[in-house]
């Protein structure tokens, strides 16, 4: 019955819904992009000087603009990353990576609209800031009964489905590159997984903090070593996959499409751009202006894609690939293997239990966030750590292609209900985007919201007590 259940679901997923949704992120990426003036080319020098800045780390239990980007990227840079490129790869073609590319460029406008209004629709609570889709969606748009349906939805999916696929990988890659048990390995994960999350949000953001950028420049050190010693082979990588994208062969062969779609749910699916869940993140900064956000969180969506996914692209590219016979993880960690020998197999093992534990971290704060927007019960809180824990130990022990697939369709439901809302609030978002722009212009260094200042906005609860 189980079988019967999840290839229906699985039919569902992939012949249906994930067109639907796929179609209408890349629409919302377009028209954002179109309505904000191509907000995410505008200003790539200030995304990192607000980076680097780390505005907002004041005060007791604040959350800094980096320690929120932190967060969010800790979630969006999973194991997808290593294993989802190499399989775009081996299922699209090379060209799939072109459209992987062009995919993150547009949707970053959405990263941008989206945690722009978490951060103007936040509340403050326990002395740190939270918002994001659900709290925009009851406060701005009047609508508490959606925002309480995302809230079920994106903690079911990112805490406890996510989390436990997550940590299934972690398990399967240390059983098979050091002969760790499952169990030991579970337990372990689910332990450190404890001591993380019941610190705190101020306790998650440090963590992310370290360790997102630590293994995030360890990977493309690595990758720059695989480009430095492959020097030759750049020229014809690149030509590889431009000419893939555009291949008559695959026109005439109807083949493109499958490499575009590929490309772009690759894409879609690993920055999470438009989707819901990084405004949760998102709204954690204690910022001068919601666009200072914006602008921190359409980066991260490059970090992901631009940079991380195509370090894996590279990796296989320059490998011969096409005789490994391999998809996944295990071509990634080969194909690293034969330019940097065992040291780059274990490297990768090394990449996928960073990964996708950070990725249990940054999914168990979307799951807190929503939590504390459907109750304020203290008791809550600690069960809802506890079951996360016992989530990643269950993960690391059982099959779970059932639930995976059951995620898949929950993440689109929480996807469409987003975009939805940022259609609605998408006069809001462009208001302030504007705000921030005149204020800039007049020579104001650093712009400061003001709720009053534009119209459009009423209930910015976190902001006027601020102003």
């Amino acid at each position: 019955m189980a079988d019967i259940i999840n290839q229906a679901i699985s039919l569902i997923n992939d012949r249906f819904l994930g067109y639907i949704l796929m179609a209408a992120l890349m629409a919302a990426g377009v028209y954002f992009t179109l309505a904000t003036g191509f907000v995410q080319f505008m200003r790539p020098s200030r995304m990192f000087k607000l980076l680097a800045l780390g505005e907002g780390s004041k005060g007791k239990g604040h959350i800094s603009s980096f320690q929120a980007f932190s967060i969010s990227t800790a979630s969006r840079v999973g194991t997808g990353n290593i294993a989802g490129v190499a399989i775009a790869i081996t299922t699209g073609g090379p060209g799939a990576i072109f459209w992987m590319w062009l995919i993150a460029v547009i949707s970053s406008a959405s990263a941008f609209v989206e945690s722009t209004l978490a951060q103007v629709y936040k509340v403050k609570q326990g002395g740190h800031f939270r918002g994001g889709p659900a709290y925009y969606m009851k406060t701005a748009l009047g609508k508490p009964w959606m925002g309480a349906a995302f809230a079920v939805i994106v903690t079911l999916t990112f805490a406890f489905v996510f989390n436990s696929v997550q940590s299934n990988t972690i398990a399967q890659s240390m059983n098979k590159s050091f002969g760790l048990s499952l169990t030991l390995t579970g337990l372990l994960t689910a332990v450190l997984t404890a001591i993380i999350i019941f610190g705190g949000l101020k306790r998650i953001a440090s963590f992310s903090a370290v360790i997102v950028p630590f293994f995030a420049l360890s990977y493309i050190a690595i990758t720059l070593t695989v480009v430095a010693l492959n020097l030759e082979k750049i020229p014809s990588v690149f030509a590889l996959i431009f000419q893939d994208a555009f291949s008559l062969r695959n026109i005439a062969g109807g083949a493109l499409g499958a490499t575009i779609m590929t490309g772009a749910r690759r894409g879609l699916f690993s920055n999470e751009a438009g989707m819901g869940s990084a405004p949760n993140a998102a709204a954690t900064a204690n910022i001068s202006h919601p666009v200072t956000q914006g602008y921190i969180q359409a980066l991260s969506v490059f970090v992901d894609t631009l940079l991380i996914c195509s370090c894996t692209a590279f990796i296989v590219l320059l490998s011969d690939y096409g005789g490994l016979n391999l998809e996944g993880i295990a071509l990634t960690q080969a194909s690293l293997g034969q330019t940097m020998g065992k040291f780059g197999e274990y490297f990768i093992s090394l990449s996928v239990l960073l990964f996708a534990f950070t990725s249990i971290i940054g999914n168990y704060y979307y799951g807190q966030a929503n939590i504390e927007f459907l109750t304020s019960k203290k008791w809550v809180m600690p069960v809802f750590r506890v079951l996360v824990a016992g989530m990643v130990f269950f993960g690391a022990v059982a099959k779970l292609h059932l639930v995976w697939n059951a995620a898949d369709l929950f993440m689109t439901v929480m996807a469409l209900m987003n975009i939805t809302a940022l259609f609605l609030l998408r006069r809001q978002a462009l208001d302030v985007l504007n705000d921030y722009r005149k204020q800039k212009k007049a020579g104001v260094k650093e712009p400061v919201f003001n709720p009053a200042d534009v119209p459009s906005v009423t209930k910015a609860y976190a902001w006027e007590k601020k102003a």
